[in-house]
């Protein structure tokens, strides 16, 4: 297990347990107790714990989302490559809908530069500046309350917008993505306007790193089984992926630029 694997999963148990020992985790992950602590510090400095006397103890809970800025900094190099196979999957002209997030942003970066003519829904701010000036492309930024930090639109008017159009695609950013919870997020008003674009699209792709893969957070937006597609750095035997397979979801797996075992011609991608 890597390292930053193995840190996702004691931030995972730290949010269940609250608190946790070195001497556990160690044993936990057949680890030194100093590799653990090394965890443990890396994670303190992301805000998830604090460090006390012989372990750590949760500092945030279902509902305590980290900052942007944390989130875009947090496994870029992965939602590069995540957001690079989900521009694979949109077609030319497709009316597409592109959630908040830092996932969602990438795939809007992705997407420059293909030419393929799309119309973009968004109630991401940064999303539609990122897209705004690719030729052939059309922008239409949702109305609503603009969350700071997120830059992205919540509320009444946000639905609404929404419910104005019909889209080919969705492309959902999500927080947690589990087998039994299903598809969840942070923020109330963030999901809502994730189910109301769910409602007008054909089809709704999940963008998650492996990190949110097995997490709950505090609100439910969809059991598995209204997701098309999620793709994902995860390992494909994960139980969440594999509980997603089992009702029909297409999951997709991407490998790093680097793994010499991609197939070739597929980009470091896999079909689970």
């Amino acid at each position: 297990m890597d390292a930053r694997t193995r840190r996702d999963h004691i931030e995972q148990r730290v949010r269940t347990e609250r608190e946790v020992s070195y001497a556990e985790l160690a044993a936990a992950f057949d680890v030194s107790e100093m590799t653990i602590r090394r965890d443990v510090e890396a994670l303190e400095m992301l805000g998830v714990v604090r460090r006390i006397v012989g372990g750590a103890i949760a500092l945030k809970g279902k509902d305590s989302e980290p900052s942007f800025e944390t989130r875009v900094a947090n496994a870029a190099e992965e939602k590069h490559h995540i957001a690079d196979a989900v521009a694979e999957l949109i077609g030319p002209k497709e009316t597409l809908i592109i959630d908040s997030g830092s996932t969602a942003l990438a795939v809007a970066k992705a997407l420059k530069g293909r030419g393929l003519g799309l119309t973009v829904v968004t109630p991401s701010l940064l999303a539609a500046l990122e897209l705004v000036d690719e030729p052939g492309t059309s922008v239409v930024l949702t109305g609503g309350e603009l969350r700071p930090g997120e830059l992205s639109t919540i509320g009444p008017a946000t639905e609404n917008t929404l419910h104005s159009y019909n889209c080919d695609t969705f492309v959902m950013g999500v927080a947690g993505v589990d087998a039994e919870r299903g598809i969840s997020d942070y923020h109330q008003g963030e999901s809502q306007v994730k189910r109301a674009a769910s409602r007008r699209s054909d089809r709704v792709i999940v963008a998650a790193d492996q990190s949110k893969l097995g997490r709950v957070t505090f609100v439910s937006i969809a059991p598995l089984s209204e997701i098309d597609t999620i793709v994902t750095d995860g390992p494909p035997d994960h139980a969440a992926l594999v509980a997603a397979r089992g009702v029909g979801v297409d999951v997709i797996c991407v490998a790093g630029h680097d793994d010499s075992s991609a197939a070739p011609g597929r980009s470091g991608m896999e079909q689970a």
